[in-house]
């Protein structure tokens, strides 16, 4: 097929306007690495959820007959990134994807967008909750936070929790089926710690300065990157270092900058500095 002979994503998630997320951010972050980005959208909004008013269009109507489209282009996929899903019928068509268009070569990526500061979003309940636990259970490589973490173990935030305790919770994701978990944005005596486990390999520590307040964005252009390095066939230890301290120098240059925390990273001033 001569539309598959560049590595592609298949990218599914929220496609926001303004605010730099999900994937405004993803793509061309995608692109730049080299990788063919390809979104499915889940919804359309105007501007991301943290403002005051947006505008929003779900679009899980639409999701399968976009997915149709491409299995009449035979559409092969070197990778296949999720970012935040609303519903379990999303997610459903997440699964369903999955097991038409994953084959042994296609590598999966699940960034379990559930909660953070140790509170779920609201539309997750305990039944959303085990839904992505399955969706995690296929994927190769995930991405949490703490929160998430404990979501998806059915376990107490810990708040506290020592980076041994965390290392052990990504053990324990990675026993659900993933290979490779990091569990990203752990603030620990002025540095963020991203604590990594690969089944084979054990756990790994990733420490950058903190450089400001939590922004927009961040965590999908962490699950970008290493999406796209996974394509590639980069260490995935490799590619949580380079996502860490590229975030780092986005969050650096954008307070540097004076633009508002709502309105995300400005990873555009420093993209060239991503190899």
């Amino acid at each position: 097929m001569p539309h598959n002979r560049q590595k592609k994503i298949a990218l599914v998630n929220d496609y926001t306007g303004f605010g730099r997320c999900s994937v405004a951010v993803q793509l061309p972050i995608i692109s730049h690495l080299g990788v063919q980005c390809c979104p499915l959208p889940t919804a359309v909004l105007s501007n991301h959820t943290m403002f005051d008013s947006f505008s929003f269009q779900d679009f899980t109507a639409h999701m399968e007959e976009h997915i149709a489209e491409w299995r009449k282009l035979g559409l092969q996929f070197a990778g296949i990134c999720t970012g935040f899903l609303g519903s379990a019928d999303q997610i459903a068509i997440v699964e369903s994807f999955l097991r038409e268009f994953a084959t042994d070569g296609t590598v999966v990526v699940v960034d379990p967008v559930m909660g953070d500061y140790g509170r779920p979003y609201a539309t997750y309940t305990p039944a959303m909750c085990a839904s992505m636990g399955r969706l995690v259970a296929a994927a190769d490589i995930v991405t949490p936070n703490l929160t998430e973490a404990a979501l998806l173990l059915g376990e107490p935030y810990p708040a506290d929790a020592s980076l041994e305790t965390v290392a052990a919770m990504a053990e324990r994701v990675a026993a659900a089926g993933p290979r490779s978990v990091v569990i990203t944005g752990v603030v620990r005596e002025g540095a963020v710690v991203n604590v990594g486990y690969e089944r084979g390999g054990g756990a790994f520590t990733v420490r950058t300065p903190q450089q400001g307040g939590d922004r927009s964005g961040t965590g999908d252009v962490f699950a970008a990157i290493i999406a796209a390095d996974a394509v590639k066939g980069l260490p995935f230890r490799t590619s949580v270092e380079k996502a860490a301290t590229f975030i780092g120098r986005c969050i650096e240059r954008s307070a540097a900058m004076g633009i508002p925390v709502t309105d995300g990273v400005a990873f555009e001033e420093v993209i060239r500095e991503l190899d």
